[in-house]
């Protein structure tokens, strides 16, 4: 009786043994080993609430807004800021003050949604700045357009609130970052977990 061959049972041996790999896992797996670098956009909460401090002090000093119904409050579950005052021209002061004691706590203030406008409460009015904290969607994609239009030979891919960007060579990485400083995204972006 002559040996018949089962290709099935053949095509199994193989695989068991790990002498067959499915092409789609074995790039993801050179992917992972792959040089990477992580794009965010990160606030300091604490720093945040340091700037929101300063103001706070300051609304008891300042000639022109001392005794006023004014306040400014962080939240730090909503990410948003509150500025609460009389009228419009003391909002103003508030807010002016608020972006300069920012930056001068390291927190950039294109973190900072100004798109809000003030909603008038009774005799005082209100303004909610919303604090940007992670890579939204709609950014993300302009980012990675502009990585892949750049020509750099790169792989950006969206994770979550932030974007990870992997390439053969560190130089890649490297001038990847430098295009995304020089380019305005209308938020700060860091660079983490750099790995070669």
């Amino acid at each position: 009786m002559g040996f018949v061959c089962d290709h099935r049972l053949f095509l199994k041996v193989i695989r068991t043994s790990g002498e067959h790999r499915d092409p789609i896992f074995a790039g993801n797996s050179n992917a992972i080993n792959m040089p990477s670098v992580d794009i965010l956009s990160k606030v300091d909460l604490q720093m945040l609430d340091n700037a929101v401090n300063v103001v706070k002090r300051e609304l008891d000093s300042r000639y022109d807004l001392r005794g006023s119904n004014s306040s400014v409050e962080a939240d730090h579950k909503a990410l948003t800021i509150k500025i609460s005052t009389e009228d419009h021209m003391k909002l103003d002061a508030i807010l002016d003050l608020l972006l300069e004691r920012s930056g001068k706590q390291k927190v950039d203030v294109r973190s900072y949604d100004l798109s809000a406008e003030p909603v008038p409460s009774g005799k005082t009015l209100y303004r909610i700045i919303k604090i940007k904290q992670g890579i939204e969607r709609e950014t993300a994609k302009k980012i990675i357009k502009a990585i892949k239009d750049s020509g750099l030979k790169v792989q950006p891919q969206i994770m979550d609130d932030m974007i990870r960007v992997t390439g053969k060579k560190i130089d890649d990485l490297q001038a990847t970052m430098a295009l995304c400083k020089e380019k305005d995204f209308e938020l700060p972006l860091q660079f983490d977990n750099m790995k070669s």
